[in-house]
């Protein structure tokens, strides 16, 4: 499956399927809510973090995937990433694009 963040594909005739979207809601576990904490006392990159988030956008993008395979995509285009806090502590990532089918 083709993943484009580009809103066409240039040389390549297709037709539209439709949107796709794939979603998760992420949660810290307490070991990385401490670390992150102690991490704050001495500033930098909270790995923890940015280790949750990687995985979170990997699901949600397998998802958007399997939803574009269920239609008979060959590749989503325009795809985007978007985040947003659901409560303390948890965080919902989206990737979501247009799927589309090769001519």
């Amino acid at each position: 499956m083709k993943l484009v963040s580009i809103d066409t594909i240039p040389g390549v005739e297709y037709e539209a399927l439709g949107i796709v979207k794939g979603t998760v809601v992420q949660s810290k576990n307490i070991g990385r809510d401490f670390m992150a904490g102690m991490k704050t006392l001495v500033g930098g990159e909270i790995a923890g973090y940015t280790e949750m988030l990687v995985e979170a956008r990997q699901i949600a993008t397998k998802r958007m995937v399997d939803e574009a395979q269920a239609m008979g995509a060959d590749a989503i285009v325009g795809v985007r990433f978007g985040s947003s806090a659901i409560m303390q502590g948890a965080a919902e990532i989206v990737a979501y694009g247009t799927a589309v089918k090769f001519k």
